[in-house]
């Protein structure tokens, strides 16, 4: 068997094992992106209405420590970590692996602390920059008076306080997911968001039930409690099985270890690359507070929170499953193995993203008005209305947003960090000047902010996937361009039956009652994703076709007899 044959066999084995490993951890991240869902609904219809402003205090307030954490921990520390610790086994064992993982949770630990204990101290100055609209409104049409306005800082610099101590637990926790998934353990990790957001749902509605039983201003304190109880559970079932595949726990204050630096050297520049579609997304609430009235910082926050939805499954999955793979055969140097596997992941991704993008944009406001209507929009009829335009224009960047959490940390795997880096400074740049010009100069509305976060990430996307051709050679172009015409045309016949369900099916949607709406939807819903993979089935989409097979196997196996 020849070279090209061995490494086209390899890379099959690879993506065949990839979907698999996909499928689980696609089951775990619906799980918690299902219950992150429903804890931003359970919010919504406590707080949205006449309590929309302190809702906005709280999503203001939870930005910081949840941009470091998607930074430090779940981006940058995770990515850099498995990189190094699967190198380190393949070069020296797993015991050179374990004791480079317990140097990294002891500077983690200690780091992170002191992050911390300083986002607490510095709360009032990191909530005089996140939320200067309120401070210093730009907007002359801004309804809220001035003791309004520095009501809302004054709250929001107190929930900031309680939740900032959330990073330290959060980065602990990713560390250890970093640590699984580089010995091909996913689920679990994959299901640790699931207890945060039971954690804080149940603790923060009970404890704001105690502190307020008429859930008004005091009651979201109990939420932001809640979320550092939910950063504890978090951390806390993922130990068990990080003691199973041979971690011993115990300090080591060795950081002056070669693979200490080369995680660190590797991680500085993902903080900065990674950032792109975070710092967007918080630079969109500092704009955001510059818009007229209540609302505008929780429309977008709900609207990508519901994106959120479909990226963890398709974008987050594969970066999960494929980053060790890649590393492994990046180990080896860039051959034709590491090539199709990164293209087979592009596609997987798109295959999934590019129609739930089209499916979130159509039916953007039947989506929200179940969701987020049931019951806040009678007391606030903006809220709804807010929020689908805002997940319309997030909806245009999903597919960018899905393809950059498989295309960044490649880079990483074949020792390219500055790339990524370099790109994601200029797209910040430019995203953040267009903010300026389009809110700040001339006063548009929320849905500009979603639009330039979309903008930001289909152009860095562009970019590195030009870079990584530079870098590796050819990667798969013809496969990739024969799949997305197939994956353009099946969307296309997807877009044709939306509009059409609106025009019929949806068509008194305002008459019906919540019951009846979620019927109608999930019909709608259902016949449209069945269009779609009728379609792709029939233009023998290779992507699809694997999906099925591996669905037939499944079917197949669960029938035999035992």
């Amino acid at each position: 068997m020849s070279d090209t044959s061995a490494a086209t066999a390899d890379a099959k084995n690879e993506a065949r094992g990839t979907a698999r490993a996909l499928g689980l951890v696609s089951i775990a991240i619906l799980c918690s992106r299902v219950l992150g869902l429903v804890r931003e609904v359970v919010l919504s219809m406590l707080f949205a209405g006449a309590n929309l402003r302190w809702l906005d205090c709280f999503n203001m307030a939870f930005k910081a420590p949840n941009m470091l954490r998607d930074l430090f921990a779940e981006g940058a520390l995770s990515t850099a970590f498995i990189t190094v610790f699967t190198k380190k086994t393949q070069a020296e064992g797993e015991a050179a692996a374990w004791k480079l993982a317990r140097k990294m949770m002891t500077l983690a630990s200690f780091f992170m602390t002191l992050i911390s204990a300083l986002g607490v101290l510095l709360a009032p100055w990191i909530i005089w920059v996140l939320a200067s609209g309120w401070r210093n409104p730009s907007n002359p049409e801004n309804a809220l008076s001035a003791e309004a306005l520095t009501e809302k800082l004054e709250f929001t610099i107190l929930l900031a306080r309680i939740m900032y101590p959330f990073i330290l637990l959060v980065s602990l926790a990713a560390l250890v997911m970093g640590m699984l998934n580089a010995r091909k353990v996913f689920f679990m990790p994959a299901m640790s968001s699931t207890f945060f957001n039971v954690g804080s749902m149940l603790v923060g509605g009970l404890v704001g039930w105690w502190l307020d039983p008429a859930f008004g201003k005091t009651a979201v304190i109990g939420f932001a409690i809640g979320t550092l109880v939910g950063g504890v559970l978090q951390l806390a079932v993922q130990l068990p099985s990080l003691k199973k595949v041979g971690f011993t726990f115990g300090f080591d204050f060795d950081w002056k270890d070669s693979g200490v630096r080369h995680t660190l050297s590797l991680m500085w520049p993902a903080v900065i690359s990674g950032s792109v579609v975070q710092v967007s997304v918080m630079m969109n609430a500092i704009f955001a507070s510059h818009v007229a009235g209540d609302g505008p910082v929780t429309w977008l926050y709900s609207a990508f929170r519901l994106m959120q939805l479909p990226l963890g499954l398709f974008g987050v999955g594969l970066a999960t499953v494929s980053l060790p793979t890649l590393a492994r055969m990046a180990a080896n140097g860039i051959g034709d193995d590491f090539r199709q596997t990164l293209s087979k992941a592009l596609r997987m991704g798109a295959l999934l993203s590019v129609p739930s993008a089209v499916g979130l944009g159509m039916l953007a406001y039947p989506i929200m008005s179940l969701v987020y209507g049931n019951g806040s929009a009678k007391e606030n009829p903006l809220h709804v209305p807010g929020c689908a335009v805002a997940l319309q224009t997030y909806s245009l960047g999903l597919f960018f947003y899905s393809g950059l959490k498989v295309l960044q940390p490649a880079f990483y795997a074949i020792d390219k960090r500055f790339v990524p880096m370099i790109v994601s400074v200029i797209t910040v740049l430019i995203t953040s000047v267009l903010n300026y010009i389009l809110v700040i100069q001339m006063h548009l509305d929320h849905r500009f902010l979603a639009l330039t976060t979309s903008i930001g990430a289909a152009l860095n996307f562009i970019c590195l996937f030009i870079a990584m051709r530079r870098h590796t050679g050819r990667l798969g172009g013809r496969a990739l361009m024969d799949s997305g015409i197939k994956i353009i045309v099946a969307s296309l016949c997807m877009a044709a039956v939306c509009w059409t369900c609106q025009l019929t099916i949806l068509s008194d949607w305002e008459a019906h009652n919540v019951i009846v709406r979620a019927v109608l939807l999930g019909l709608v819903m259902s016949i449209a994703a069945g269009v779609y993979f009728a379609v792709s089935l029939l233009l023998k989409n290779e992507e699809m076709d694997d999906f099925k097979k591996s669905f037939v196997r499944k079917l197949a196996g669960s029938r035999k007899p035992s």
